[in-house]
């Protein structure tokens, strides 16, 4: 339920402020001299809205909960599997797992830390900390590949024989459940970049176990052993090409840069093409978490309805980039002089 307040105060007038349980503080907009134009300030929130996040996503703990103990028990039981069998392979195998474990582990923690609400210190909420997680996961994912190609390198010089019918079962145990915790996630993989970390790293676990199960399938029938390490080096390859998409967009959210979808000149354009306003600027828009943007912006303008102005650019942030948590500073004359604007 949105409510609009007007306010007069210091001879400046703030109107349309739309709360839907967040706190706005920390807007400056000191740094500009203004005086002489009537400013209008509006803070509007809005969830569920259809655009570039397509809607809200479910990150129910219960998805990480059950990701975690299954991987958990698994990890345990292929690192065992692994020193009993002699084979270097799944106890390599068992510590990528674990490396995913804990990165399950992170994104249900910054999932649980989201929905917390926002305090007099951290006005934002713990939204940012879905980004942080995002990139922990992504780098967690490369160190994986790390040792994973580093362990395929030293097999590649050093074969040795190994036991393919049980790498090949314990293996193939590994893929079904890594599979089975990714679809877990698959729902909401385009929605929340920190759900997408979550189903990549089930998705290359499971990857990773499919090609450990062929390669001991081919070296059970021709006996060579250095099949191994040629495989986990073309899944390095496979987990390297869809993690640089996860840690490019998480890195430019913790930049706070425009979410990957937004493009801050259409957003300007379409200002722009609003009735009466001649120019924006101080426009800034940024991930608050990795579901929801956040904007600010001046509007110069030359119209008398200053409330339908603020209720129309309210409109076009929420319906055409879905941008639900917005701030407008309405001025009227001419644009300020801002050499960084």
């Amino acid at each position: 339920m949105a409510h609009d307040h007007a306010h007069d105060h210091d001879g400046h007038s703030h109107a349309g402020h739309d709360h839907s349980g967040h706190d706005h503080s920390g807007h400056d907009h000191s740094g500009h001299d203004h005086s002489g134009h009537d400013h209008s300030h509006s803070h509007s929130h809005s969830h569920g809205i259809g655009g570039h996040h397509h809607g809200p996503v479910d990150t129910g703990d219960w998805r990480y909960a059950v990701g975690l103990i299954l991987n958990l028990a698994f990890v345990a039981c292929e690192f065992g599997a692994g020193i009993w069998a002699g084979s270097t392979a799944l106890m390599a195998d068992a510590g990528h797992n674990l490396s995913d474990v804990l990165g399950l582990a992170m994104a249900g923690g910054a999932a649980w830390l989201a929905r917390r609400a926002a305090g007099p210190k951290r006005t934002y909420g713990y939204g940012k900390a879905t980004v942080l997680a995002a990139l922990g996961n992504a780098l967690l994912l490369i160190f994986a590949c790390g040792a994973i190609a580093f362990e395929a390198v030293r097999r590649l010089a050093e074969p040795a024989p190994v036991a393919s019918g049980v790498i090949m079962v314990v293996a193939g145990i590994g893929f079904f459940i890594n599979l089975g915790t990714a679809l877990l996630f698959m729902k909401d993989q385009h929605k929340d970049l920190n759900v997408r970390g979550a189903y990549l790293h089930m998705m290359a676990d499971a990857a990773v176990s499919l090609g450990v199960v062929i390669a001991g399938a081919v070296i059970l029938l021709t006996g060579w052993a250095v099949i191994d390490a040629l495989v986990s080096l073309a899944i390095v390859v496979v987990i390297m090409l869809g993690t640089w998409g996860l840690l490019k967009d998480s890195v430019n959210l913790a930049l706070d840069a425009a979410p990957n979808g937004v493009e801050v000149d259409q957003v300007r354009a379409a200002f722009l093409a609003l009735p009466g306003v001649s120019a924006v600027h101080d426009l800034h828009i940024w991930g608050l978490s990795t579901t929801d943007t956040a904007l600010t912006a001046h509007l110069v303008h030359d119209r008398a309805d200053a409330d339908a102005l603020l209720a129309e650019a309210q409109g076009v942030a929420r319906s055409r980039f879905d941008i639900s948590h917005t701030t407008f500073q309405l001025e009227s004359g001419a644009l300020p002089d801002c050499p960084t604007c």
